[in-house]
């Protein structure tokens, strides 16, 4: 299985720290957001890495080259200014994932999700496979709802998605290579017809999307790498 990790936003919230670096590149516990991903799909089993990127792209493909510090192959799918959305730059990025399932990654998290058991979790007929989270005091409303392993857009205890998920490339089918798009209303769609599972992840996870929880986020993995002997 391959992975794709979605790095081509603007990160406005960020700013000005974004300014002049890209989201994925900004440092935290000591070394890029987007590294830590890396790492844990590396030690994961995965070999190839897709990642899209748009606003001060150049500065990732020069931060990360090749991949092979991290035992990984990546390639990049650049995409023009302004990006493509989530959907739009998994479309034009599927030539390079090719036709099997893969694991989408958001660069903006932090997270402790088991990588190793992607590759098992897409059954038959369905189109995705969601991480979801308890909702963070940010997000208090969820975006769907789960229920015994099935998500759907709407229900009585709704959670977060947590911005990683397993995808096949006929979820996608019909969107124009090029086009902006998003990935909410694909997603509603399959659940409307049934196709997708989930779960919910009851370990880490951040959503590193203001200056003040990348702070937060840094100074306790510094904190955790000083207190191990």
């Amino acid at each position: 299985m391959q992975a794709m990790i979605l790095a081509a936003g603007r990160g406005e919230r960020m700013r000005p720290l974004t300014d002049s670096c890209p989201k994925p590149l900004l440092p935290v516990g000591g070394k890029p957001l987007i590294v830590w991903h890396l790492e844990r799909l590396a030690a994961a089993g995965f070999r190839r890495v897709v990642i899209n990127h748009a606003h001060l792209g150049q500065q990732i493909e020069a931060a990360l080259g090749t991949g092979s510090a991290w035992g990984l192959e990546i390639a990049y799918s650049p995409e023009p200014p302004g990006a493509l959305e989530t959907a739009g730059g998994i479309v034009k990025a599927l030539p390079l994932l090719g036709a099997e399932p893969f694991l989408v990654v958001n660069g903006d998290v932090f997270c402790d999700w088991d990588f190793t058991r992607a590759p098992a979790l897409l059954a038959d007929g369905d189109l995705a496979h969601l991480v979801l989270v308890p909702n963070p005091p940010q997000h208090p409303a969820g975006d769907f709802a789960l229920g015994n392993g099935r998500v759907a857009a709407d229900g009585a205890e709704r959670l977060t998605f947590s911005g990683l998920g397993i995808y096949r490339p006929a979820l996608f089918a019909g969107l124009v290579p090029g086009q902006p798009a998003k990935l909410a209303p694909l997603l509603r769609q399959a659940m409307a017809e049934g196709r997708v599972s989930g779960e919910c992840h009851g370990g880490r996870w951040e959503d590193v999307g203001t200056p003040a929880r990348l702070q937060a986020l840094d100074g306790e993995l510094r904190g955790q790498s000083a207190a191990r002997p």
